[in-house]
C-alpha cells in the first residue's frame, strides 16, 4: 500500500549548530516517504551548506517565520505537513505515529507532538519542567496537519507572532476538526544555548502583536495570554511542589516573560 507523502517545513536562520541534528532525525524516521523544505532567512553561516548535504531543498527568503512557513506550504507536495524548528530533533517514530493516527479518523485535522526541552543549563531544566505541565491545556498546539485543511484556512496568520503556532490550530478547529489528538513519540527541543536575556528580548518582540492576537482569536487568546490561567496550571498540580527549586525558577521565568511581553505590548501601542 502506498504511504502518503509528508512535507516537513523548517524555518531557519543561522542554524548551523542544530540543523544537521534536526535533518538527520528526519532522515532516520521509521516512516520513509518524507520531503523536507528548509525556509532559510538568508543565513550567513553554514546552514544552507549543511542542509544541502542532506539532499534537502533550501529556499532563501527574508521574512517572518509565519510567512516562511506559509511559503513553504505553497511549495509542499505532501498530503500532510509538519512544521518544526531547526533546533528540534524528532524521535524515530514521530512521523509514523502521526500518519497512522490521523489516518484513522477523518475528523482529525491536526496532531500534537509532545515536546521535551533538553540542555544542561538551569534555565533549560526550568523550561522543561514548565513544559511538562501543559499536556491537555490551551497552551499546547498541533504541529502535524492535513495539508488540504491548512490550505483551506490560508495557513498561519501572518499578522501574529505571539502564539503563532496556535493560530493555525485554532483556524482549523473552527472548521469542526479535532486538533488536540496526540501521539506518544516526542520532539526533543535542543536548547543548550538558551540565553535568558535573548529569551526576554524575544518575548518583548512577541508582545508587540499581543493586541492583534487577542483581537482576532478572542477567548482562546485571552486564556493563553492570561497570567492567572498560566499560574493556575502550575499551582493546582501537586507535582509542581515536588521540585521547589525548579518551581521557583518557573515562577521567576514567567514573571520576567510577562513583564517583557507587556513592555512590548505597551511599546507597540505608543507608536500608534
Amino acid at each position: 500500500m502506498n504511504k502518503p507523502l509528508v512535507s516537513v517545513i523548517i524555518p531557519t536562520y543561522n542554524s548551523q549548530r542544530t540543523i544537521g541534528i534536526c535533518l538527520r532525525s528526519i532522515r532516520e524516521q521509521t516512516y520513509a516517504n518524507i520531503e523536507i523544505l528548509v525556509m532559510d532567512k538568508n543565513s550567513n553561516d553554514r546552514t544552507e551548506e549543511i542542509a544541502e548535504s542532506y539532499k534537502t531543498k533550501v529556499l532563501k527568503l527574508n521574512s517572518e517565520r509565519t510567512e516562511a512557513k506559509n511559503l513553504g506550504l505553497t511549495k509542499a507536495t505532501g498530503k500532510y505537513v509538519c512544521f518544526i524548528d531547526s533546533d528540534m530533533e524528532l524521535s524515530k517514530t514521530v512521523i509514523e505515529e502521526c500518519v497512522t493516527l490521523i489516518g484513522k479518523d477523518e475528523k482529525i485535522g491536526g496532531m500534537i507532538i509532545p515536546e521535551k526541552s533538553i540542555g544542561v543549563s538551569f534555565w533549560v531544566k526550568v523550561r522543561d519542567f514548565e513544559r511538562s505541565f501543559y499536556t491537555g491545556t490551551e497552551i499546547e498546539s498541533a504541529r502535524f496537519f492535513r495539508k488540504d485543511l491548512v490550505e483551506k484556512v490560508n495557513g498561519f496568520d501572518e499578522e501574529v507572532i505571539l502564539f503563532e503556532e496556535s493560530t493555525l490550530s485554532q483556524k482549523i478547529e473552527t472548521l469542526g476538526y479535532n486538533v488536540k489528538s496526540r501521539i506518544k513519540a516526542e520532539i526533543l527541543h535542543r536548547e543548550d544555548d538558551f540565553s535568558l536575556w535573548k529569551g526576554l528580548k524575544k518575548k518583548f518582540y512577541y508582545g508587540k502583536t499581543a493586541f492583534k492576537y487577542k483581537e482576532k482569536f478572542g477567548e482562546r487568546a485571552h486564556r493563553q495570554m492570561s497570567i492567572f490561567y498560566r499560574f493556575s496550571i502550575f499551582l493546582k498540580n501537586k507535582r509542581f511542589y515536588f521540585k521547589p527549586l525548579l518551581a521557583l525558577g518557573v515562577i521567576v521565568l514567567k514573571l520576567l516573560e510577562y513583564f517583557s511581553a507587556g513592555l512590548g505590548y505597551l511599546a507597540s501601542n505608543v507608536k500608534k
